[in-house]
């Protein structure tokens, strides 16, 4: 209960702050105005205390889960565009506490100050823009599903093995989702691909190997040549959520494993198929989450993964965080063609301009965030994604079916 007096302390000192840009732009207004504009703004608030006290009293068991999801949203997405005001007006006063201290160094004492209502304009513009944006991007992004295509030629690929398609889905997610029907939907469209093979890199739910259930009779309808080939993302192995006991985890553990059985996925834990296309082999490498990064687990061994596949013609590994790939694949193992990874979602934000422009915030974290990257002989694909997490749309970045066709040089 402290903890929580104290967040709602924090935010209502946010909301006064962020109040001021409102009191600024509304100075000159009618007393309606204001009192419709001031009212609306502290209805928020308010409205946010009552949900945190809901939820402290246990209330969140009741309430649906499409609308707990709704509600958070909101809530994330209005305090992340008060956060885009917050920022004006910090620049405004940080301007002018410099200015005053240079006018009592000089000894000018003409230190009145009004806030600028330019500052508080500039600051409510960008915070409802960022607000309608993330709106449309909930509305009408979540389930829009978009392939991206790539040819991908191999130096000595043999040539019955030219035109072998590859069908990637990546970041599931299926906790977060409220919908069935358009999953489905998306099903159909990896089918109509009539692949060779489907590859899953990582993380079908969010913390819970149950997410999935509901979904089990949608994904075990994804239909390839040599069947679907899985891994494992951060995801899923329980880290992120709270067990009573290590055995609950361990249990939770076990059924995920067995989601992807009931789904007929074959699962890879740092394992190899060998799978013979028209008499030439095909290694399918799949390791265990494993990351350049500390703050996520590194339970992949490629070492491992990799034994036994070093004489198949071709050899595509699936690893779910694309840091693995300079981490140890370009230097160790040298002879993977393509590695196939997902994780960064694209940020689920972004500016995609096909041959003019790609830019995302997760380029910052990520070097190799989204599509096909090259580096000497080898190949890394990393899928945007097809769920989502957190913020339950995108804007700019859209969920990808990834399809892949080799070709040879």
């Amino acid at each position: 209960m402290i903890r929580l007096l104290f967040t709602l302390a924090l935010l209502f000192a946010f909301d006064t702050y962020v109040f001021e840009a409102f009191k600024t732009i509304s100075l000159n207004w009618s007393e309606p105005g204001k009192s419709v504009v001031w009212s609306l703004y502290w209805s928020i608030p308010l409205l946010l205390i009552g949900f945190f006290l809901s939820l402290n009293f246990g209330a969140e068991s009741k309430w649906l889960k499409k609308n707990l999801a709704l509600i958070r949203s909101s809530i994330t997405l209005t305090y992340f565009s008060k956060f885009l005001i917050f920022l004006s007006l910090l620049i405004e006063d940080l301007s002018h506490l410099l200015f005053q201290l240079f006018n009592l160094i000089v000894g000018n004492q003409n230190l009145l100050y009004e806030r600028s209502i330019v500052f508080s304009s500039v600051g409510i513009g960008l915070g409802a823009t960022a607000f309608f944006l993330l709106i449309y991007g909930m509305i009408r992004n979540p389930y829009r599903y978009k392939v991206f295509r790539e040819e991908v030629k191999l130096d000595n690929l043999p040539a019955i093995l030219k035109g072998l398609k590859i069908v990637q889905i990546s970041d599931i997610h299926s906790g977060s989702f409220t919908k069935k029907e358009p999953i489905k939907k998306a099903i159909e469209m990896i089918n109509k691909e009539k692949a060779d093979f489907v590859f899953f890199t990582g993380d079908l739910v969010n913390s819970v190997a149950n997410e999935v259930e509901p979904f089990l009779d949608v994904f075990d309808k994804i239909e390839s040549r040599f069947g679907t080939f899985s891994i494992l993302g951060n995801h899923d192995y329980g880290d992120y959520a709270r067990w009573n006991t290590l055995e609950d985890k361990k249990s939770n553990f076990q059924n995920l494993q067995n989601m992807h059985k009931r789904m007929g996925w074959d699962l890879m834990m740092n394992e190899n198929r060998l799978v013979d296309v028209d008499g030439e082999q095909v290694a399918i490498i799949g390791v265990e989450n494993y990351s350049a990064s500390k703050r996520f687990s590194k339970y992949g061994d490629l070492s491992l993964a990799y034994d036994g596949a070093e004489n198949a013609a071709v050899k595509l590994l699936l690893s779910h965080d694309p840091s693995h790939w300079e981490d140890e694949v370009l230097s160790k193992y040298k002879d993977i063609n393509i590695t196939f990874s997902g994780h960064t979602h694209g940020a689920q934000f972004g500016i995609e301009i096909p041959g003019w422009l790609k830019w995302s915030p997760i380029k910052y974290i990520y070097k190799q965030w989204a599509g096909l990257y090259k580096e000497g002989r080898q190949y890394l694909y990393v899928n945007r994604g097809f769920g989502f997490l957190g913020y339950p749309g995108r804007v700019g970045i859209l969920p990808e079916i990834t399809v892949i066709e080799l070709g040879s040089k």
